[in-house]
């Protein structure tokens, strides 16, 4: 069983579980469980479904289970919102949980800022959501912090100095990324000097591609996500592109490498966390996942729905109420909280303060390459 951490153990201090299913704490989850963002989405899922049996398992929450109720959002522009008015109005939830791809976070955020439920994405990183208001919060970093760490990475470990960004129009978290990204690199002594656009679904990128080859590029950033990351990188090696191709946090799904194959190996990317991390919080979730999920190896998307679990269950024991001001007011002053995907401090723009961690693809796996503090 997993070994618990001292704030998973305060949490079941706080009171033994001895209420009914009937008298439990319902929190509400939106997930692209189905379509072309399933990966993540289910990858956060299973996290949170882990967490949430482990605080029943502990104890519960204020003598009360946690009842988690998911929606799919299948991937879709739309859904998100449906999902959100569902778990507010239908199913009375006291907080809600999601989503990993900005954009859907950016469509319920105002749902629920409205209707004053705590929402806490596990791994939005556009800055705006949490802008929606003060009932938004978010347990991963952002990327006014990814894209200059990807930067220093280009720069300092890449050796490159001209450099193309290959990203997505129809993509809030890939427009946001490489606008913070392009910055830090300029700022940094490089030079943009390629900077194509694709749409979200499409798979032909040979075009762009040849107009990358001709401008005599050191390295490509590609702040997207998996599914079209994997074919960027396939086509452009068959182009016969040879410098690295590197992308950001929503590069992390097994995904990538299933699609990319041989081509994708020595890709980087920034992530969250690393299931190389030796640290016993870190091996006891990556065994405790193992076992609940046939020996699958948990990726960041999954730490951080854990993460968001227990940040919640957290400011739940601390307001000693779901009271939805309350609740806020608990989150909002979330300082040090020992995670798995390390300690975190919800600052006043209610982003986690924490580190980003480089992963690269190596033998067809993601494997640690170093930490970067904020």
């Amino acid at each position: 069983m997993l070994r618990l951490s001292r704030t998973l153990t305060s949490i079941a201090a706080a009171a033994a579980l001895s209420a009914s299913a009937e008298d439990s704490i319902r929190i509400g989850e939106y997930a692209c469980l189905t379509g072309k963002e399933a990966s993540l989405g289910m990858s956060s899922h299973q996290g949170t479904v882990l967490a949430v049996d482990h605080v029943n398992e502990a104890g519960g929450v204020l003598g009360r289970r946690l009842e988690l109720i998911t929606e799919d959002t299948q991937s879709k522009p739309g859904e998100s919102s449906t999902s959100v008015r569902k778990l507010i109005a239908r199913d009375h939830v006291v907080a809600v949980l999601g989503e990993v791809a900005s954009s859907r976070s950016l469509e319920a955020a105002p749902i629920c800022q409205a209707a004053e439920i705590p929402m806490i994405s596990p791994g939005s990183t556009n800055p705006k959501v949490t802008e929606t208001g003060d009932y938004i919060f978010r347990v991963c970093f952002i990327d006014p912090f990814q894209g200059p760490v990807m930067a220093r990475f280009a720069l300092n470990r890449l050796k490159a100095r001209r450099i193309a960004i290959f990203s997505s129009s129809t993509s809030a978290y890939s427009v946001g990324l490489a606008k913070f990204f392009k910055q830090a690199f300029i700022d940094g002594g490089g030079e943009v000097v390629a900077e194509p656009r694709y749409a979200e679904g499409d798979k032909d990128f040979k075009g762009q591609l040849t107009a990358i080859r001709a401008a005599g590029v050191d390295a490509v950033f590609s702040p997207g996500y998996y599914n079209e990351g994997a074919l960027i990188v396939k086509q452009a090696r068959e182009l016969g592109i040879t410098v690295p191709v590197f992308g950001g946090d929503s590069w992390e799904a097994q995904s990538l490498i299933d699609l990319g194959g041989a081509a994708v190996e020595g890709a980087y990317l920034c992530s969250h966390y690393s299931p190389d991390d030796p640290s016993a919080r870190v091996q006891d979730f990556v065994a405790a996942y193992r076992r609940r999920y046939g020996g699958d190896t948990p990726d960041s998307n999954a730490s951080l729905g854990y993460d968001s679990v227990l940040v919640l269950a957290d400011a739940i024991r601390r307001a000693g109420s779901t009271e939805h001001r309350a609740l806020r007011d608990a989150i909002a002053s979330t300082r040090d909280f020992d995670a798995v995907t390390g300690r975190i401090t919800i600052n006043e723009k209610r982003d986690a303060s924490k580190n980003a961690v480089i992963i690269q693809v190596r033998n067809g796996r993601f494997q640690f390459v170093e930490s970067v503090s904020p």
